[in-house]
């Protein structure tokens, strides 16, 4: 597949990491039920890509660690630079500390809290603290499939869309993602012009929708395909059209919210088509995460 990947500038930018924040106060689920849990920011130390997004006793819970440039202001175009300029497959490493010079991988954007996502090793998560920072060799954005001029791609890593086994076939894309996401599904950020900085997320009240299309096992990781949503220039609904994005973060309580997932393709046009398959994962496919090699 040819793309514009030698014209892409490749750009630093340095994070640090998100102290976990909380209220102190119940939030009241999409039930009516009021819970109290642990939610976004810090090093989740046995939370990784490819575990199951499901079943954690958290609300929006990020795997591995969640980082920022400015916690006080969040959305200052320094901190929403960082964010945009970190692809998912990006290397990033740790510059300060006792795992100076450890490298990790950007798994995605959470949007609202801001923050990028980023894998490390167990060895190496044991030896960060909240002070350290992180540089990441800012790569992806700006990135074109040449032959196919309706195709947006936000937040990827070249070496990542080289690595995700997509087919060409009859002037069509057929992306291999572990499942298909129903456009009905799709709940908070909709509406948003956000592509290139955030996530928005799969609604999760309905189980027994969610049972049907096969959405109850999704993992931190997994590939998506969403149907019939267009992200080209702002999260809409449109027939025909298709969006491929990762699984970021976990199921969420609140109404309107579930797993979020960051955006990587999308088209208007029906020309992304998906190819069903559980290994569609970037745990798996950059052995990291869970399937890191040991």
């Amino acid at each position: 597949m040819r793309t514009n990947r030698d014209r892409l500038v490749m750009i630093s930018v340095q994070g640090t990491i998100s102290n976990p924040e909380h209220t102190g106060r119940h939030s009241v689920s999409h039930s009516g039920e009021p819970f109290l849990l642990p939610g976004t920011g810090g090093i989740t130390y046995n939370v990784r890509v490819g575990d199951c997004a499901f079943g954690w006793e958290v609300d929006h819970v990020e795997p591995g660690v969640s980082t920022l440039l400015d916690q006080k202001d969040r959305n200052s175009p320094q901190n929403r630079g960082y964010h945009f300029y970190s692809c998912v497959g990006n290397e990033a490493k740790v510059v300060t500390g006792d795992a100076k010079g450890a490298k990790g991988i950007v798994t995605g954007h959470h949007g609202g809290a801001e923050h990028i996502l980023i894998d490390f090793s167990e060895e190496v998560l044991d030896k960060l603290t909240l002070d350290d920072k992180f540089l990441i060799k800012g790569f992806g954005q700006g990135l074109k499939l040449l032959d196919y001029p309706d195709v947006h791609v936000y937040n990827l890593d070249p070496n990542l869309l080289e690595k995700m086994g997509i087919i060409e076939k009859n002037g069509e894309l057929h992306v291999p993602v572990v499942a298909v996401v129903p456009p009905f599904l799709m709940g908070s950020g909709i509406g948003s012009t956000t592509m290139g900085t955030g996530d928005y997320d799969i609604m999760t009240a309905d189980y027994n929708a969610l049972k049907e299309y096969g959405l109850t096992e999704l993992r931190f990781g997994d590939l998506v395909y969403i149907q019939d949503h267009d992200n080209s220039y702002g999260r809409c609904y449109r027939k025909g059209a298709a969006s491929i994005g990762v699984i970021i973060h976990s199921d969420c309580k609140l109404a309107g919210h579930g797993p979020g997932v960051t955006i990587l393709m999308t088209c208007a046009k029906s020309i992304l088509k998906p190819i069903i398959s559980q290994d569609a994962n970037i745990a798996k496919i950059l052995k990291i995460g869970r399937f890191e090699e040991k």
